[in-house]
């Protein structure tokens, strides 16, 4: 005669739980370790990171700019113009990310570290979601850590953690709704059903976020595959508000709202062209650009930036600038209409139409 096998959950449910908090030990370490790695590069390994008089985080947030989601570049612009609110921020997140980061690995009030890694992930998603110059490396991560966290704070830390020895020390914990929610050695204060509920819910949320993100950057859901509305891998320069001044010089608009964050845009030849005969009647060279006056540029932020290089004009992601060229020769021009023609080591060009001034 076969025996029946009965599951361990129906034999023993608290056994059960802890299994499961056995099996997803790895995963909890995981997701601990990269948020503790995050914010201790920038506390203990790498301070420089918040050195506001180096290379610091501001840069790296100001190349999220570009495809940042949901008005988040806006954001972004907003706290680079105030450095303040910019430090703080810079500070808070840091600070978060390693603390959090910790909790999760020593299993101290998991599910408040898990709630916190949840946070993180998203805003990370909707920042730097779009960056990766093979794929969207970015967004894989933080999708990746957003699906860990709804798994943590679901199952809590109920093995080889501090919630366990802080409930061990002091039983009267597990009768405590913050600890039951907030730490992670006991299941949630739930129903099964409410549970299940709770659990499909979390998990429609994941779906939802996590499919909608990824469609939108790269398609492939609904809609054919896509580069993304933001290139991570190609520059792209947006010219505007081009103008002939009264002396002779040009001024125009650009930012570098595409490409990857790892290597800068040069741009080696300008040249001021004819619409109707397609003439070129003005260039400024790669040693004109290079020699460029500081005061030629007029940086929106101060980090990323439009700077005379030895070979042109370079610039970071996410730079924004007014920039004015010097008169082409001290004859008047001819009637234009006409296009300013900027054109990038990669040999691509970018166009925008030049007003005069009468």
């Amino acid at each position: 005669m076969t025996a029946k096998y009965t599951l361990p959950s129906a034999a023993n449910p608290a056994n059960a739980w802890r299994m499961a908090a056995i099996a997803l030990l790895a995963v909890r370490f995981v997701q601990g370790w990269i948020y503790w790695g995050g914010g201790t590069r920038r506390f203990i390994y790498g301070p420089q990171k918040l050195d506001p008089a180096g290379h610091w985080m501001a840069y790296k947030f100001q190349t999220a700019m570009p495809g940042a989601l949901l008005g988040t570049d806006h954001l972004i612009s907003y706290m680079l113009h105030h450095f303040t609110l910019l430090y703080i921020g810079v500070i808070v997140f840091s600070a978060i990310e390693m603390i959090a980061g910790f909790m999760l690995i020593a299993g101290l009030l998991t599910r408040l570290a898990a709630i916190a890694s949840i946070g993180l992930s998203a805003v990370l998603m909707l920042l730097f979601g779009w960056q990766g110059a093979t794929c969207i490396d970015e967004w894989t991560m933080a999708s990746a850590n957003f699906a860990m966290g709804i798994t943590l704070f679901l199952a809590g830390s109920g093995a080889y953690s501090l919630d366990n020895y802080l409930l061990r020390r002091n039983p009267a914990f597990g009768e405590r709704a913050w600890f039951q929610w907030l730490g992670g050695s006991l299941p949630l204060p739930l129903s099964e059903r409410t549970f299940k509920r709770l659990g499909l819910v979390l998990f429609w949320i994941t779906v939802a976020w996590v499919v909608g993100t990824y469609s939108y950057y790269r398609g492939s859901v609904i809609t054919p595959f896509h580069g993304g509305p933001v290139s991570p891998s190609k520059h792209h320069l947006s010219l505007s508000n081009a103008v002939i001044l009264k002396d002779g010089s040009l001024r125009f608009q650009a930012y570098l709202d595409a490409g990857t964050p790892a290597e800068p845009s040069h741009i080696l030849r300008i040249e001021l062209q004819q619409t109707q005969d397609g003439r070129i009647v003005g260039t400024w060279n790669t040693k004109t650009l290079s020699n460029l006056p500081k005061k030629s540029f007029q940086n929106d932020y101060p980090y990323q930036q439009f700077t005379a290089h030895h070979f042109g004009i370079v610039a970071g992601v996410g730079a924004k600038a007014i920039i004015t060229l010097p008169p082409i020769n001290t004859a008047p021009l001819a009637a234009g209409p006409y296009v300013l023609r900027v054109t990038s080591v990669n040999d691509h060009v970018w166009t925008v139409p030049v007003k005069t001034v009468p």
